[in-house]
């Protein structure tokens, strides 16, 4: 358990740094003024993964995870607002890049496990994700559009 744990702080930093970067980059918040919110999230989720592994409950560790988030934020818990404020200064797209990313690693890995299941299979994944893509773009375009944003 320790050797996972170990892991699991190295993977949640190197996603903290990521997420640091891209919230400086992209938002302007500086990384000194956001650490205490990302070391905030990084304690969350690593809670979450040791809750998930010693309980003998079969919940995804997501679930532990945003149940201790959802608790840890509740206006009658203490120090709940200083955790909300710290929290507010990571912007929610900054912290999705770096774990899609990750994501999609982690399926590269395995396309000649995905090629294997046929060349249908490609075409058919390959219209999923063209057809998701255009329809938020659309999405995206007519509720700007109705809001006057473009």
């Amino acid at each position: 358990m320790l050797k996972n744990i170990q892991e699991w702080i190295l993977l949640l930093s190197i996603f903290g740094i990521l997420i640091l970067l891209g919230n400086w980059l992209n938002y302007e918040i500086v990384p000194l003024s956001a650490i205490p919110g990302m070391i905030v999230l990084i304690g969350i989720a690593l809670l979450g993964l040791v809750i998930q592994k010693m309980l003998p409950i079969n919940l995804p560790t997501v679930a532990y995870v945003a149940i201790i988030g959802i608790l840890i934020s509740m206006p009658w818990m203490p120090g709940s607002e200083r955790i909300v404020e710290w929290t507010s200064q990571i912007e929610l797209l900054a912290t999705t890049t770096p774990i899609l990313a990750y994501a999609g690693i982690s399926i590269g890995r395995s396309w000649a496990d995905f090629a294997k299941l046929g060349w249908r299979t490609i075409i058919v994944a390959s219209f999923v994700l063209l057809g998701t893509f255009l329809g938020s773009a659309l999405i995206a375009e007519i509720i700007l559009r109705v809001q006057g944003i473009i």
